[in-house]
């Protein structure tokens, strides 16, 4: 038998049970799957991963789930806005990079316990306001040496932010950078908690060949019409390869490696950005991750999730 078969054919069992019609809610080899078990019989399964994928979609599409999320506040995109005209020189650069900050003044009390996230595209949502000590210390994340930029003080006003339900004002404190004219602006406001996903994630370790999770979005075209993701893959392989479901409510990226080979790799896993183009613009729609089962959240590439979620 071929490797890449060998590899695959344990998986063949297990993942045919996803493999159900488009009514399914849930996921596989899990107690929440609906008490049926065994009674569920599967006649023609899709081939893999489009099987997944698809469990994934009709999972989501129209659910409770999908109905929280859209009234949510999701970032897209990101919650930092540097200086006008950006960072002047490497060293700070670098200080920001590695979060290298010092602090000398004092920042203000929150004047108020919420405020308001408001779409560009009408609605608006009510949210509690991060304390500015917190939001400094998203952006202090090292105390190592090396080149620190410097806060005199903050003050509370607002940006624009990305979000699932296109561009919203937020509010975000207004940090004065020592040698700057313009404030570096944080969001205030944290992310709204993601729903309890309406699908397992898949519940065991599978080739990566076959299906992977993906390390979060790091972009959507201005136009919508493609989403820059990380995907992961390791030593022995040609790299990442990403394929999209599109719904009318989601968009399913379904990640694997190409190329995989058998004998002496290192273990790590490595990260690239793989763009994938789509037949429409994203819109609404919710980015889903056909592993996981859930939402992909925005990554600053390299950097950190806004949702640890």
């Amino acid at each position: 038998m071929p490797t890449n078969a060998m590899r695959t054919a344990p998986l063949l069992t297990a993942l045919a049970l996803c493999a159900v019609g488009a009514t399914a809610v849930v996921g596989c080899g899990g107690e929440r799957a609906g008490g049926r078990g065994a009674e569920e019989r599967v006649t023609e399964p899709a081939p893999l991963p489009e099987a997944r994928a698809r469990q994934v979609a009709d999972a989501w599409d129209g659910s409770e789930a999908a109905e929280k999320w859209h009234e949510g506040y999701h970032p897209m995109g990101e919650v930092v806005r540097l200086p006008e005209g950006g960072l002047r020189g490497e060293d700070d650069e670098r200080a920001y990079d590695t979060g290298n900050f010092d602090l000398r003044g004092d920042l203000p009390a929150t004047p108020r316990e919420d405020g308001e996230v408001r779409w560009r595209s009408g609605g608006s949502l009510t949210v509690r306001l991060v304390g500015a000590p917190k939001a400094y210390a998203a952006l202090d994340r090292d105390s190592g040496p090396g080149p620190r930029l410097t806060v005199t003080g903050a003050r509370l006003g607002d940006m624009t932010v990305a979000t699932s339900r296109g561009p919203a004002t937020v509010p975000a404190w207004l940090f004065t950078l020592e040698g700057y004219d313009t404030p570096l602006k944080r969001a205030a406001v944290n992310p709204s908690k993601l729903p309890e996903p309406p699908v397992e994630p898949v519940g065991q370790k599978l080739p990566t060949d076959v299906l992977a999770p993906l390390g979060g979005l790091t972009e959507v075209a201005e136009d919508g019409r493609s989403v820059t993701v990380v995907a992961t893959h390791g030593s022995c392989d040609d790299g990442p390869a990403v394929d999209a479901l599109e719904t009318s409510g989601s968009v399913v990226l379904s990640a694997s490696v190409v190329g995989a080979t058998d004998g002496v790799c290192t273990s790590e896993m490595r990260g690239e950005k793989v763009t994938v183009k789509l037949d429409r613009a994203v819109g609404d729609r919710i980015l889903l991750d056909a592993f996981t089962g859930r939402p992909v959240p925005y990554v600053k590439w390299p950097g950190i999730s806004w949702s640890g979620s």
